[in-house]
């Protein structure tokens, strides 16, 4: 057995593929799908760190610290373009925007 067959047949067996031409597609699409991963991490910590200024001054003006008809904008936003779970993941990243100051 050669190196290039235990390095395929291991990448078949961490991808569940059955083929050595689906594992190696499936491999390179996870790839990507990790570079995807860490550029949308990435952005999310940019969201929380603009809702932080937004919040501070927002406070410092007297006002208070999250503004639920915007909240609500944003949920209907991310439920128009992604659907139903769109909403559980807006939530969710409204939930880590929350509070950072």
């Amino acid at each position: 057995m050669t190196t290039k067959t235990v390095t395929a047949q291991s990448l078949t067996e961490q991808t569940g593929a059955r083929t050595d031409e689906a594992a190696a597609l499936i491999g390179d699409a996870r790839e990507r799908i990790d570079a995807l991963d860490d550029r949308i991490i990435g952005l999310i910590q940019e969201r929380v760190a603009v809702s932080a200024v937004i919040q501070e001054a927002r406070i410092s003006s007297g006002g208070r610290r999250v503004n639920l008809a915007r909240e609500m904008e944003v949920l209907g936003h991310y439920r128009d373009a992604l659907g139903k779970p769109g909403t559980a993941i807006a939530m969710t990243m409204l939930e880590l925007c929350r509070g950072r100051i």
